[in-house]
């Protein structure tokens, strides 16, 4: 790592309507350096960026690149300064290919015609050189979400930026992949590269990151050498408190069966899977990205076309073939992926919790507000949601705020059976802990949780049962005694 300082951010502040986003914030970053960016969601972390990519300007601060002082008033002046960003939130264009995505208002041609040989040809490169195994010219609708990670990055890097901020890169791809990512981010810094890093990943921060800043509630809490530090002083910074039991779970012996699937196919990536839940049970979904653990949750729930095998709930065999009919039978979807399956992002928080129980408030034509309102509120306080008011678009939430909210509404339907996918995602460990606790409450009244997660740590600590997959198929299943990271990964790899 440099010693040469490449950014400097002074006294940033940053308000919305009701909101201190930024009150005094300073970053300091050198070349050469990955530096973590931690905080829980709603403690600033993304404004702090945001500001930096010209998304939004400061309303006092300074910003200092190579020792010059910058004025950064939209993303095109935070491009010409070197500054590349990626979004948690995807932000590529699915109708367009991947070459197009990558070039995005720097197409190759003239304003009449658009040389899409050259294009392909140039993006391609850039796709085999970072080991990206994607064609340039697939439409990016067609792609994983792994896979849009990897153009993002691709993307990012293609600006030949000297500063590039990662906002949780690695939350959707494979451990191969995100291997790929920390040799690319070393590569990166070798070459002078300084790199802001923001993830929910404690384990992350000790295999590539050199220093780490932590904010609280918009404010700078410190920096440490993250060789010096532990995770519960990181911990501790972050939410103001010791965290003392990190994964709450009290194992109970679980009732009758409440659902039970059989020879579930999708004539595509789910292929032949059988399972069974009981009540007051967690089980677990682990596997590679692509084993098909998501697929096999939209086929029972009723989202996805050509599902073949059979149902059974509460010892009754029933016919699944929409959400609707899912939810009639008490069960509950949380989505992986937020933004695009679970959000209405231009509505309010109120109308994103309620919009599923919409009729438990009709008065005719009209709605019983007061009585909505309640609802809401009940959800907001049982997820600990930071929102100025239950009017608040959703979109203006933080990632973690958002999946409370969508954790919330499908609580609201009062569901037997709740699956959740991928459910702490881009979530903060205070919110974590949260939401692990209240898992463990619900299980312990008689829900019965399914759990797809990508972390290993969560599946262990919080599954009664954990089923493998691989390649559309269950692999094996291990009892939450004999489970481990070995275990699973064995399976995994079948």
């Amino acid at each position: 790592m440099s010693g040469k300082v490449l950014l400097e951010m002074h006294h940033v502040h940053k308000r919305f309507a009701g909101v201190h986003a930024l009150n005094d914030v300073s970053l300091k970053l050198k070349a050469g350096e990955v530096h973590a960016l931690l905080g829980e969601n709603g403690a600033g972390k993304s404004t702090l960026i945001k500001v930096l990519g010209g998304i939004y300007q400061a309303d006092e601060g300074e910003i200092y690149i190579d020792g010059n002082k910058v004025e950064i008033k939209g993303v095109e002046d935070a491009q010409k300064s070197g500054i590349a960003i990626i979004h948690q939130e995807l932000v590529l264009v699915p109708y367009m290919t991947v070459a197009e995505n990558i070039f995005l208002g720097r197409e190759f041609g003239n304003c009449v015609l658009v040389n899409r040989k050259k294009m392909n040809e140039e993006a391609q490169k850039l796709l085999n050189e970072n080991q990206v195994n994607i064609s340039a010219d697939m439409l990016v609708g067609k792609l994983t979400i792994a896979q849009q990670q990897m153009v993002e990055i691709v993307k990012a890097i293609s600006y030949d930026s000297k500063i590039l901020v990662m906002d949780e890169p690695t939350s959707s791809i494979a451990d191969k992949e995100v291997e790929f990512l920390f040799e690319t981010m070393r590569k990166l810094t070798k070459r002078g590269v300084g790199i802001i890093y923001i993830s929910h990943k404690m384990s992350e921060l000790e295999q590539v990151c050199d220093r780490v800043t932590v904010m609280r509630d918009g404010l700078y809490v410190g920096t440490e050498i993250v060789k010096n530090t532990t995770k519960d002083k990181l911990i501790a910074m972050m939410v103001g408190r010791e965290l003392e039991n990190y994964y709450t779970r009290d194992y109970q012996e679980p009732g009758e069966e409440v659902l039970r699937c059989e020879h579930i196919s999708d004539g595509d990536m789910v292929k032949d899977v059988s399972f069974s839940l009981k009540k007051g049970e967690i089980i677990g979904f682990a596997g590679l990205v692509g084993a098909g653990r998501s697929e096999t949750m939209k086929a029972i729930f009723g989202l996805a076309k050509n599902v073949s095998g059979e149902t059974w709930v509460n010892g009754k065999k029933v016919k699944v073939t929409s959400p609707v009919d899912a939810m009639k039978y008490g069960l509950a979807l949380v989505p992986e992926n937020r933004k695009n399956e679970g959000l209405y992002s231009v509505q309010s928080v109120r109308f994103n919790m309620t919009i599923e129980v919409l009729k438990q408030f009709m008065k005719g034509i009209s709605v019983d507000e007061k009585k909505e309102a309640a609802l809401t509120q009940k959800y907001i306080d049982m997820m600990d949601t930071k929102t100025p008011t239950q009017m608040q678009k959703i979109g203006n939430l933080s990632g973690g705020n958002q999946q409370k909210v969508i954790i919330g509404r499908w609580l609201a339907t009062d569901p037997d059976v709740l699956i959740l996918d991928e459910p702490t995602r881009g979530v903060d460990v205070g919110a974590k802990s949260e939401i692990y606790v209240i898992m463990n409450e619900l299980v312990k009244k008689g829900v019965s949780i399914i759990m797809v997660s990508s972390e290993l740590p969560e599946i262990i600590n919080m599954s009664d049962r954990v089923y493998v997959m691989a390649e559309g198929r269950v692999t094996g299943c291990l009892n939450h005694r004999e489970v481990t990271q070995e275990a699973v990964m064995q399976l995994a790899a079948h």
